[in-house]
């Protein structure tokens, strides 16, 4: 008995490690890649989605960190999961959704243990409701080791 014990406490631990995994947000070899040029447009007033950073400090960052974004549909919409995308901005923009996938949720995207390399990296959201609107923001996580 004490050794089922012994194994279901094993197994038990094992899948929070694996749970706990840090995911690779940005590869070296993307962070080297070209900046994008010009600046992103944004709209003003919009009824669709809100979009808002929680977490971390975009400025002081050193990696991993924990990525928290809430999203919050507005006149009775709901959020489109799987109209979301998630987009590293470079020369040739890095699509990023696949990495994120696991976190993302109708409520917003919660990546705990997010890796990046240093530097500067602009990462736009883009998140469309059930009504077609959609909202957008970029993040400028300036991670510094």
């Amino acid at each position: 008995m004490s050794t089922l014990k012994t194994m279901g406490a094993g197994l038990a631990g094992l899948l929070f490690a694996l749970s706990a995994e840090a995911v690779t947000l940005i590869k070296a070899e993307e962070a080297k890649l070209p900046a994008g040029a010009g600046v992103l447009a944004t709209r003003g007033i919009t009824r669709g989605p809100a979009i808002k950073v929680l977490t971390p400090d975009l400025a002081n960052l050193s990696s991993p960190f924990d990525l928290k974004v809430a999203f919050e549909a507005r006149g009775g919409a709901k959020i489109d999961p799987a109209a979301t995308k998630v987009i590293y901005l470079k020369a040739k923009p890095v699509d990023l959704l696949p990495r994120v996938k696991t976190g993302l949720s109708e409520n917003g995207l919660d990546l705990p243990g997010a890796e990046t390399p240093p530097g500067e990296h602009q990462i736009q959201i883009i998140v469309q409701d059930t009504e077609g609107r959609s909202s957008q923001v970029v993040m400028t996580l300036n991670v510094l080791k």
